[in-house]
């Protein structure tokens, strides 16, 4: 299927936080059945549109899944936008908020609040997370059983990822800066983010939450990933049901795997991990 043949819609929907999430959603423009939906979640520092998210999404809709990439509301870009704008939202963000949301918008699937929904195969949802998004969907697929399966591509295994010298110097002074090398910005993350990682750490507990999954999971993994090592997959895969869980180590990539933004072009590494997550997803949400 070319790119021609498929269709590609920007929309947004509502949350219950009061701002709107910016989504794509992309289908075949003359499916052969009705779709299984799957729901694209992007990472820390990251967006829909980041690098190669948007040739995944294609690709997956190429294989006649619907397919929903989402900005969080909080992660800094506006709209549809690609550059970190709203740097007081992305100071403001949460890990329960962006699980909420997460949930608000496997809601709207079910519900049928997506363009053209009438095209999805009713109760067959996938869900995808790449690194910090591949946390919030395990803990969203937890919260939310009618999600039939999930792919994780170099998540983390733990949203707690700081040293205690880390949480003092950042709760002493009421924020913490992180550096983006990509844009050359530096990002402010508020005290309120340990406030939200103390308050609801069993709710964000990743790995309790891949131990509750009663769906499929597949765990992929760069086997050179230094932003996200490979001991944090190998733990979410150990955590979930073997009968349920596929560890898919990819060799000699990270956490990318090879792509870069802007988009330069698919690699070998990446291709695994597209070609690894369309067949679990057709076998295990075409049942």
């Amino acid at each position: 299927m070319s790119q021609a043949d498929v269709t590609t819609i920007n929309f947004t929907l509502p949350t219950s936080g009061g701002q709107s999430l910016s989504c794509t959603a992309r289908f075949p423009t003359e499916p052969v059945r009705p779709l299984p939906g799957l729901i694209f979640l992007h990472g820390f520092k990251g967006f829909k549109d980041w690098g190669g998210f948007p040739y995944a999404c294609q690709r997956l809709a190429d294989a006649d899944f619907y397919v929903v990439s989402i900005n969080f509301t909080h992660n800094g870009v506006e709209g549809n936008g690609t550059e970190f704008t709203q740097l007081e939202r992305f100071a403001n963000n949460t890990h329960t908020r962006e699980v909420r949301e997460a949930c608000e918008v496997i809601d709207a699937v079910a519900g049928g609040n997506l363009p053209e929904s009438h095209l999805l195969l009713k109760g067959h949802l996938g869900l995808i997370g790449h690194s910090r998004g591949g946390g919030t969907a395990i803990l969203a697929a937890a919260e939310r059983p009618s999600v039939g399966a999930v792919a994780v591509w170099g998540s983390v295994s733990t949203f707690d990822r700081y040293t205690p010298q880390q949480k003092e110097r950042w709760r002493t002074v009421g924020f913490i800066e992180i550096p983006n090398a990509r844009t050359g910005q530096t990002m402010r993350m508020n005290a309120s983010f340990l406030d939200d990682l103390a308050t609801n750490q069993n709710r964000l507990d990743i790995c309790a939450a891949a131990g509750r999954l009663l769906s499929p999971l597949l765990v992929i993994h760069g086997d050179q990933d230094l932003s996200v090592r490979p001991d944090n997959g190998a733990r979410i895969a150990a955590s979930a049901s073997p009968d349920l869980t596929t560890y898919l180590p990819i060799p000699s990539t990270g956490h990318t795997f090879g792509t870069v933004h802007p988009f330069a072009g698919t690699t070998l590494a990446f291709e695994q991990v597209i070609d690894a997550t369309e067949g679990f997803f057709l076998e295990h949400l075409l049942h």
